[in-house]
């Protein structure tokens, strides 16, 4: 069976490309950096990956919103591209600014299986500042198959200050989640409701996570990337010891989900 090739995507300002690169290598896929110019410049090199990851960071400084300014270089030059891609089966994964560009460009939530398209968007925390700390959240694996264990509760780490989810009408929230397409959740390290700090940014019904409607295209605001070892956790010296990092499990959900595609 061929090696599953994902295409990492770079541009001025992500900075969680050598991460999120190393955390596909890790769990067996060939993860190649490529810079927006080349993509740019043809579309066709989409034909080459299962998969496309678009890291965290600010991309192009965050100007005018987060993810914006990359959001509207792929909805003018690569929607079509993008689009084709998802429909042959390909996975498009979004971290952190990744999640804010999917959003900005529409793959994300996309449409219902009723075809009502959901407009949402991620803005402000409603702390007003930058938030960066660990969180828990429990994840929801009927739709999206990069989730190894529904119901799960990991921790991952969150830093952004626009990361609140909400949708135009909140109708289209209790759709997202009866469909299955909130992926991730903000709650207490038990699974109950929790509020600031544990929701940090306070996204409407905790949502931390979604994917569209055929479970392809996933964002989330948490890091995955930055919890792949047990070291990487702050308390690693004084708690119960993990073989690995939580957020490897999600690398390893998609790579199965790739693998079996």
């Amino acid at each position: 069976m061929a090696t599953p090739k994902v295409l990492v995507l770079r541009c001025a300002g992500i900075n969680c490309n050598e991460e999120t690169a190393h955390a596909w290598n890790m769990v067996g896929a060939e993860a190649e950096q490529v810079h927006l110019n080349r993509l740019l410049e043809s579309p066709k090199i989409l034909d080459g990956y299962a998969a496309v990851s678009i890291p965290g960071g600010f991309s192009y400084g965050d100007d005018i919103a987060s993810g914006k300014v990359l959001a509207t270089e792929l909805t003018t030059a690569l929607s079509d591209a993008l689009h084709r891609f998802v429909d042959r089966g390909g996975m498009v994964w979004g971290i952190c600014n990744g999640f804010q560009v999917l959003v900005k460009t529409g793959l994300l939530p996309g449409k219902l299986k009723t075809g009502r398209t959901v407009a949402a968007t991620l803005t402000w925390n409603d702390s007003h500042r930058y938030e960066d700390r660990w969180v828990h959240v429990q994840l929801d694996g009927r739709l999206c198959s990069v989730v190894e264990k529904h119901g799960a509760i990991i921790e991952l780490p969150v830093a952004h200050g626009e990361g609140k989810f909400i949708t135009a009408d909140p109708a289209d929230l209790a759709a997202l989640e009866a469909a299955g397409q909130v992926v991730l959740r903000y709650v207490s390290a038990n699974g109950g409701q929790t509020s600031y700090p544990g929701n940090p940014n306070g996204s409407v019904g905790g949502v931390a996570g979604v994917c569209d409607a055929t479970g392809r295209v996933f964002g989330l605001m948490p890091h995955p990337e930055r919890f792949l070892t047990p070291f990487q956790h702050p308390c690693w010296t004084r708690e119960k010891h993990r073989t690995e990092g939580d957020g490897l499990s999600l690398f390893r959900g998609a790579m199965r989900t790739l693998r079996s595609s």
